[in-house]
C-alpha cells in the first residue's frame, strides 16, 4: 500500500467483528510513535558508524545496542496494537542524518532525540489518561520509566565527552570501560 507521500505502508487491518481494545486515535497515535522507534534506531546505526569509522569501538557498540533498543520499542508498540485488534499503520521513515562533525555532535543529537521521544511519550501517556484507557496507560509507563534512564545515559556520556573535548575521544572509551565494569 502506497501512504500519502507515496511511499510504501505496512498496514494490517483488525478483523471484523472483534472488540477493539484501543480506540481509533490511540492507535494512529501509536503507529506515528513506532515510526519514530524505528527512526530512532536508523539514527542510532548512523551515530554507531560515525564512531565506527573513526575506529572508536565501544562508542560504536554502545550506539549499535541503542538502534537494536530502539527497534525493539518500535516492536512492543506493533504488537500491542496488534494485540488490541487495532489498525496497525507502520509508516514510512526518514533517512537519518549521516554525518556529523564532532563526536558531541553526534551524541548531542542522540540525547536531542531522547528528549523529544520523552515529549512524544509524555504526549501518548496524557492521550490515554484523556481517554481513559488503562491498558495503555499500564503499558506506557514502562517507556515513561525507560525514557528517564535514556536521557540521563546520553546526557551522562555528553558530559564526559565534552570534558574530554575531541582529540582525547579515547578516554571517552575508557570511561565506557570503567561504566561497563561498574554495573
Amino acid at each position: 500500500m502506497r501512504g500519502a507521500n507515496g511511499v510504501s505502508v505496512l498496514r494490517a487491518l483488525p478483523i471484523k467483528g472483534e472488540p477493539l481494545l484501543i480506540s481509533r486515535e490511540m492507535a494512529k497515535a501509536f503507529n506515528t510513535q513506532i515510526g519514530h522507534e524505528f527512526g530512532a534506531s536508523f539514527q542510532y546505526i548512523s551515530i554507531a558508524a560515525h564512531f565506527q569509522q573513526r575506529h572508536l569501538t565501544l562508542l560504536a557498540k554502545l550506539f549499535f545496542a541503542q538502534a537494536e533498543e530502539e527497534r525493539q520499542h518500535a516492536l512492543k508498540f506493533v504488537k500491542y496494537v496488534l494485540d488490541a485488534k487495532g489498525d496497525l499503520q507502520i509508516p514510512a521513515v526518514a533517512a537519518p542524518t549521516t554525518s556529523f562533525a564532532t563526536a558531541e555532535e553526534a551524541v548531542g543529537a542522540a540525547l536531542k532525540w531522547e528528549e523529544e521521544v520523552t515529549g512524544q511519550i509524555t504526549g501518548l501517556m496524557e492521550h490515554a489518561v484523556k481517554e481513559n484507557d488503562y491498558l495503555a496507560q499500564s503499558f506506557l509507563q514502562w517507556f515513561v520509566d525507560e525514557q528517564l534512564e535514556e536521557v540521563v545515559k546520553m546526557d551522562r556520556l555528553l558530559s564526559v565527552i565534552r570534558q574530554s573535548g575531541e582529540k582525547n575521544l579515547l578516554m571517552v572509551e575508557a570511561y565506557l570501560v570503567h561504566i561497563e565494569k561498574a554495573s
